[in-house]
């Protein structure tokens, strides 16, 4: 494969990872036809679950592995990415139960391992400098991803769940093929050539390391249970005046605005360093939450643009941790630290958003969600805490 220059293969994953993480809410967005069709109530929290139980287990095993260090990372994308595809499609091959759904999510959450850490490796092949604006665009795209499922549903696409699992997959094949065939190898790659177990046992002794991934959990202990429950949040701040395809667009409006901040706060990372983007963002989401849980009431015209400027703080510091993540490991361990981190980030979601469906028995969805401070608050607290011991 010809060599590329760094912005073209930038240009090219970003594209890759909007079109593979399509996959990752498709569920979701599938959800209400589901439980219809099954008779099941409140699959939300168990299929988004499932999904990332499937992607912690992934990361493990292909971090344990060593897999985006020791094989081409474009080739494992690509197998990823592939594989996801089919998963996804499993529903519409066998018998559609519960069982099924099920096992479908999990194994879609298990090959997207292959899809968003391994695309942050690529990215860090190719940048020695400017990561961070880098995985900005990179994140940003993960984010715009995401939130596509309800993109289609917001302007009423005459799409069955069938058709938006079926169209997920195609994108996901798509994403494979711009990487497996577009990238090659990048000019700042370093392989680990041998399977090392002692590898991931030597992170804990990173401090600089413990600090970056510190500060990640808290963001991640917030993000993927805000957009679980996103629409049911809308739902109660507008006191059920917004429905439908209008809740759907709210939904995808504020986890695009997410999308566009880690874009623009990567740019800024350029000139205020990583450190900097990442520890306000995390700061700015944990005050978000924390006037949700405190305030006796959001006055209808306000609702919007809280939510909006929340989306937008909530999403920023991702790539700069990441950023942090794999600056602080050689360039031959970058790809699975990248990927240990995410799978311990995704686990703790599981915890939270199982938290934050177990607490919807008994508390109302602005005071679930509003404890979600704690995951940012006790993230700024572990990074200096580390950044301290390492000084």
């Amino acid at each position: 494969m010809a060599p590329i220059s760094s912005r073209s293969a930038l240009i090219l994953i970003v594209i890759a990872q909007f079109l593979g993480t399509s996959l990752w809410f498709a569920g979701n967005a599938a959800a209400p036809e589901l439980e219809f069709i099954l008779g099941q109530k409140d699959l939300v929290p168990l299929i988004t679950s499932m999904v990332q139980l499937g992607f912690v287990a992934g990361t493990f095993l292909y971090a344990f592995f060593s897999i985006p260090d020791r094989f081409a990372p474009s080739d494992v994308f690509f197998f990823s990415a592939i594989l996801a595809a089919v998963s996804n499609l499993v529903l519409l091959i066998m018998p559609l139960q519960l069982t099924w759904v099920i096992g479908s999510r999990f194994l879609t959450g298990f090959f997207l391992a292959g899809i968003y850490p391994v695309g942050m490796k690529i990215a860090s092949d190719y940048f020695e400098k400017g990561l961070g604006s880098a995985l900005g665009f990179l994140v940003g795209a993960l984010v715009l991803g995401t939130g596509f499922p309800f993109f289609l549903k917001a302007f009423e696409v005459a799409i069955s769940w069938k058709m938006l699992l079926f169209s997920t997959s195609g994108l996901a094949i798509g994403s494979g093929v711009l990487v497996g065939f577009g990238i090659p190898n990048g000019p700042y790659r370093k392989i680990n050539p041998k399977l090392d177990f002692g590898l991931l046992p030597s992170f804990a002794k990173n401090a600089r390391l413990k600090g970056a991934a510190g500060g990640y959990f808290g963001h991640m202990w917030e993000l993927y249970t805000f957009w679980a429950f996103l629409p049911v949040l809308i739902l109660f701040l507008t006191q059920g005046k917004i429905e439908g395809s209008t809740q759907a667009f709210w939904t995808f409006s504020i986890i695009a605005a997410g999308g566009v901040s880690c874009a623009v706060g990567g740019l800024f990372s350029v000139k205020k360093g990583s450190e900097k983007v990442a520890l306000v963002s995390l700061l700015g989401s944990g005050f978000c939450a924390l006037i949700l849980l405190i305030a006796p009431e959001i006055p209808f015209p306000v609702v919007f643009p809280f939510l909006l400027v929340w989306g937008i703080w909530v999403t920023a510091d991702s790539p700069q941790f990441s950023t942090l993540v794999a600056q602080s490991v050689q360039p031959e361990h970058r790809g699975t630290a990248l990927t240990l981190v995410n799978c311990l980030g995704f686990g703790l979601t599981i915890v939270s958003i199982q938290t934050a469906g177990f607490l919807s028995d008994f508390l109302q969805v602005k005071v679930y969600l509003g404890l979600l401070a704690i995951g940012p608050f006790m993230g700024l607290l572990i990074y200096r805490y580390f950044k301290k011991k390492k000084g």
